[in-house]
């Protein structure tokens, strides 16, 4: 079974997190707010059947990704919180892990860069707002760089795939 590690527990966090645990991945959530991870609890207490016992709920990046295949990062789209997070993400999870970053003015190049994985690194490039209200056969923008490993992509492609979405990846060299 894939694992899928979330960092930030706010309202995409969680909406990833509930998504995730409905196509059947094993989904660790992590905020280092407690309340943050309170208020996630609850809302997938609520969603969730047979329940939030499919999303474990961590307080520790380090929890998080232990076991992680994917982690996707839901901090603030700015450069200071991108290179604090992949710098964290990049020491504490597996060599395995691959690190998906939403990001829409940002380079995954020169994030990538900034990684001892930079193979494993991708971007989505989809505004937040695009995931947190999906619609059926939704298009995902996935960026890779000319380093990006095959099994990175088909990783990241199943994913998506599986929470309904068309995932397209562009290779970006900027």
């Amino acid at each position: 079974m894939t694992t899928i590690a979330i960092i930030g527990a706010g309202p995409l966090g969680r909406w990833l997190a509930l998504a995730a645990a409905r196509a059947g991945f094993r989904v660790f959530l992590e905020d280092v707010m407690p309340s943050n991870l309170h208020h996630a609890q609850e809302y997938l207490r609520q969603q969730l059947t047979p329940g939030p016992d499919a999303v474990s709920f961590v307080s520790t990046i380090e929890d998080a990704v232990r076991e992680a295949d994917l982690v996707i990062d839901c901090v603030p789209d700015e450069l200071e919180s991108k290179l604090e997070i992949l710098w964290l993400l990049d020491r504490m999870a597996p060599p395995k892990t691959v690190i998906a970053t939403p990001t829409t003015n940002l380079s995954i190049v020169d994030l990538a860069a900034c990684t001892y994985r930079p193979e494993k690194c991708v971007a989505i490039a989809t505004d937040a707002r695009d995931l947190s209200e999906p619609r059926p056969g939704s298009a995902i923008l996935v960026r890779t760089t000319p380093r990006t490993a095959s099994g990175a992509v088909a990783l990241v492609r199943s994913f998506w795939d599986r929470l309904g979405f068309d995932s397209n990846f562009e290779q970006t060299g900027d």
